[in-house]
């Protein structure tokens, strides 16, 4: 598979930990020390799950080499909706008049948006597709609570857009190498560790400590699953980009893979935790710094619990 196309969108405004201080007494020393997290990203009154992904598309379209109507799959991928009925993927697909395209909705906690390639490259193998738009974005301060002195203050808002193609379309094409996942509701705590319930008390972290233990665990899992899986070895590749959900837990992976920490990528201080939408919106940012035949491997782990990573290969210029 190759990606042809990526984009992003960000909302403007920035949350500072100082805020967190007036409504659960967390001050910014003990939120900077536990998260590395300084600000967060957060969505405008009049934005949503749906404008934040249709926003990221329109970034992706300004370099996708062919018309958006040949697309003919639809993904949508991430824990939050705005409308679990009328999902992202057939919102983008009345904007753009995308026809006769399947439309999908997938969830999987924070892996969301790698097992959306997996599905992607199952519809491909199947010979059901063979250009699709993936778009994962995530608002999490629609849900959030900013009271719980466990999580509120992690959450940032996102969202990501990437078009996809089976075969090989122009020069500028970045190669997708391997994708792999995995379910993981079977350690620790499970489906308790995080969970999202609309109704009762929005985005929770029950055990912190189960989900930093199994995420540092599972992100080295499925990076050496994937590695395995595209015949490479860790020396190969360029970076590495972890799900952002907490910057010690990058440090822990950096630790137990003797790399030092400039070999990973990341945008948690700013932004937060953006959810599924956060390891591939770092490689999005970060995409023009790329430019001779670099290899990336993303590697995430989310709540429920699952995991994923997939490995991309940058064109040699």
């Amino acid at each position: 598979m190759y990606i042809n196309a990526m984009g992003c969108y960000v909302p403007s405004e920035r949350i500072s930990n100082s805020y967190f201080e007036k409504i659960n007494g967390l001050t910014d020393e003990w939120i900077t020390q536990r998260t590395g997290i300084s600000t967060r990203s957060r969505a405008a009154s009049n934005e949503n799950v749906d404008s934040m992904g249709l926003d990221a598309i329109d970034d992706a379209l300004t370099s996708l080499p062919y018309d958006i109507k040949e697309v003919d799959l639809i993904v949508s991928a991430s824990y939050c909706v705005y409308d679990s009925v009328a999902t992202l993927a057939h919102k983008a697909q009345r904007k753009y008049g995308i026809e006769r395209a399947k439309a999908v909705y997938a969830s999987s906690a924070c892996s969301s948006f790698i097992n959306g390639l997996e599905i992607i490259e199952g519809y491909f193998a199947m010979g059901k597709a063979s250009k699709a738009l993936l778009i994962c974005s995530e608002q999490n301060s629609y849900y959030a609570n900013e009271t719980d002195p466990k999580s509120g203050h992690l959450w940032g808002d996102a969202a990501v857009a990437f078009f996809i193609s089976k075969e090989k379309i122009a020069d500028s094409d970045i190669e997708i190498k391997n994708v792999f996942t995995e379910g993981l509701g079977q350690i620790g705590k499970g489906p308790d560790g995080v969970r999202l319930r609309p109704k009762e008390d929005g985005i929770t972290m029950p055990d912190g400590r189960d989900v930093f233990i199994h995420a540092c665990r599972y992100m080295i899992y499925a990076l050496r699953n994937s590695l395995e899986n595209a015949g490479m070895k860790i020396d190969d590749i360029s970076n590495i980009i972890c799900h952002q959900a907490n910057k010690r837990i990058v440090a822990q992976v950096a630790h137990q893979l003797e790399k030092p920490m400039d070999f990973f990528l990341n945008n948690i201080e700013e932004l937060g935790n953006t959810g599924s939408a956060s390891a591939p919106l770092v490689l999005t940012q970060k995409k023009n710094d790329f430019t001779n035949g670099e290899k990336i491997a993303l590697t995430v782990f989310g709540g429920g619990y699952s995991c994923g990573c997939f490995i991309v290969e940058f064109p040699k210029k």
